[in-house]
Formats: C-alpha cells, sequence, structure tokens
C-alpha cells in the first residue's frame, strides 16, 4: 500500500518553528514582513517616512515623519491591546495549524502557560480569523453536499420541521478534483434547511459553474437558483446513505469531523460558536497541501483582520 504523500509530509517541526520564532524578536520581525512587505506606511496620511522609537520598555514604535502618528506592528490587527507575548500567540497559530486535530482551550492554556480566560479569548480570536478568510473565497465544479447537526442526541422537532431540538443544522459541502478527489471544503451553520436559508447559502459559497451533488433534501435544490446545476440522489437514512458513492467524500469528511471533535473538545457552545469551530476544521483540511506555509498564511490573515474584542467574540 503506497504513502499518502499529503499526510505523510514532513510539515513544520517544533525544532524548526523554535528556530524561526522562537524569540520574542523573531516573531516581531516576521510579523512586521507579513503586515508590511513592501515597506511600512503610515494609515493616516499615507507617507512612507518615519522614525523608529519606543514607549518606555514596551514595544516598538514606528512615527510618521510627517503627519506624527505612532503605531505598533499589532495596532489595527487582530493582535491590538494584546498583552500576551508574541512568541505565544505564534505557539498558538503553530498549535492549531500543524495538529491533524484541533486543540482545546483548556490544553491551549496548559501549553502556553496562560490563564483559561486568555487561552480561551487567543483560540477565539485565531478561529474567527481563520472563518473570515475562508468566507472570501466560492466553491467551483463539482461539489457534494449534506445536511448535517452539531449538538447532543435526537430529541424530537421543532414546529414539524427537520431542525431536531438542541442541535445546530449546518451544511457540509465539499468541491472535488477532475480526478475525484476532495479539494476543498465547507461547513456553514444555518438557521434550518429551508428554501429560504438554502437559497441564501448558495448565494455566499458556490460559484454559478458548479454541478452540485445532493441527497434527497427537498432544499437543496434552491442551488439551481445561483446557476448550478443539480445531480439529487434519493438515499435514506442509516447506512445506505452514509454509503452512497456519489456522496462518499462528504460523508468521510463528516465522519472525521466527528471523530476530531469528540476527541478534542468535551463540550462547547455550538449554539453561538459552531461557525469558528467547524471553520478551523475547514481551514486546516483546506490549506493540508502544505503544512510549513499554514502559520505563515495564518499570520498573513491575522494582520490583515480588524480587532476583535471580547465583546464583539461572545455575540
Amino acid at each position: 500500500m503506497s504513502m499518502n504523500a499529503i499526510q505523510f509530509q514532513r510539515g513544520l517541526s517544533l525544532p524548526q518553528f523554535q528556530a524561526l520564532y522562537g524569540t520574542e524578536q523573531q516573531c516581531e520581525r516576521a510579523l512586521v514582513a507579513a503586515r508590511w512587505p513592501h515597506g511600512w506606511r503610515c494609515t493616516h496620511c499615507g507617507c512612507k517616512r518615519f522614525f523608529l522609537t519606543r514607549n518606555g520598555p514596551g514595544r516598538q514604535l514606528w512615527e510618521c515623519f510627517v503627519c506624527g502618528y505612532q503605531s505598533s506592528s499589532i495596532v489595527g490587527t487582530v493582535m491590538e491591546h494584546t498583552h500576551v507575548p508574541l512568541r505565544l500567540w505564534f505557539l498558538a497559530m503553530y498549535l492549531l495549524t500543524q495538529h491533524k486535530n484541533a486543540i482545546s482551550a483548556l490544553a491551549l492554556k496548559r501549553q502556553l502557560g496562560v490563564s483559561y480566560k486568555t487561552a480561551w479569548l487567543l483560540k477565539h480570536k485565531l478561529m474567527q480569523t481563520m472563518s473570515q478568510r475562508d468566507a472570501r473565497y466560492l466553491l467551483h465544479g463539482r461539489v457534494e453536499i449534506d445536511d448535517a447537526y452539531l449538538g447532543g442526541e435526537r430529541a424530537g422537532h421543532i414546529n414539524g420541521g427537520r431542525k431536531p431540538v438542541n442541535k445546530t443544522a449546518f451544511v457540509a459541502a465539499v468541491q472535488t478534483r477532475t480526478d475525484g478527489r476532495p479539494l476543498y471544503m465547507r461547513l456553514t451553520p444555518v438557521a434550518d434547511f429551508t428554501n429560504e436559508a438554502m437559497r441564501q447559502w448558495a448565494g455566499h459559497h458556490l460559484a454559478s459553474d458548479c454541478h452540485v451533488v445532493s441527497d434527497g433534501t427537498p432544499a437543496f435544490a434552491q442551488v439551481r437558483q445561483v446557476g448550478a446545476t443539480h445531480e439529487r440522489h434519493v438515499t435514506g437514512g442509516g447506512r445506505q446513505g452514509v454509503q452512497t458513492a456519489q456522496l462518499h467524500w462528504v460523508n468521510t469528511l463528516l465522519g472525521n469531523l466527528k471523530t476530531s471533535m469528540a476527541g478534542t473538545y468535551h463540550s462547547f457552545d455550538h449554539a453561538k460558536y459552531a461557525a469558528r469551530y467547524l471553520a478551523e476544521f475547514c481551514y486546516r483540511f483546506n490549506r493540508r497541501f502544505d503544512l510549513p506555509a499554514m502559520l505563515p498564511g495564518l499570520l498573513r490573515a491575522l494582520v490583515s483582520t480588524k480587532p476583535l474584542p471580547l465583546k464583539v467574540l461572545q455575540v
């Protein structure tokens, strides 16, 4: 049996990570290079001329030569106002991107040596950044989709609809390559599997060239509203539905998702935070072809994402 080249790639080893980002100075240089690859520019007046200074023992500051505006490397980014050293931010990014499965906030607390509140905030800032980054991309070509849920056991129905009580519904979508292998994945919470919800989902996530393959869920026909073609397979429930060849990859990856979450999280508020946890899984999967590049890519996303204070993350 041949080795899976993606699964057995080297990735970014811990010694390599420490050599690249082991000190605060190394992390600052990497952050500055990611934020201003073409050189610093004043966000107020656009000037490129500056003085370097420091505010006491604090971070290095860039002071505009023309307007006098001062800024640090983290102002205007997700890391704004952080009291956590940059080397711990980088270690958190490493742990979230290089592990096949996720890492809980509790495990992150122990690895970083910070409080649980700090670890939770840091993790959710990283997950929200991942979510916003992937939200920019549309799925193309052949796409398998399925309805799925996060939460406890089925306990009944609401208003006679499909949505079980105490569960969060989400759409699982997998774009496949011409050779049939999976390429990209999107996991998106929805209010329910209604025609209107599916119409909105398709408008946000599907390109018009999509050929969508689904089970018999009637609302999935709404993908035609964005110009996509639709191939429907009435599979029934249970093992028969899971073993449908035309939906092999979406069912396989949903199984991987369930295993990953069951092995990582004791519990979380899926009604509030499902989008972030699902986005974290997708972010790693969609970038699995080049593990060493995943951390620098997440860093570029962090410096281009607006600040995310706690009151925003807890909404």
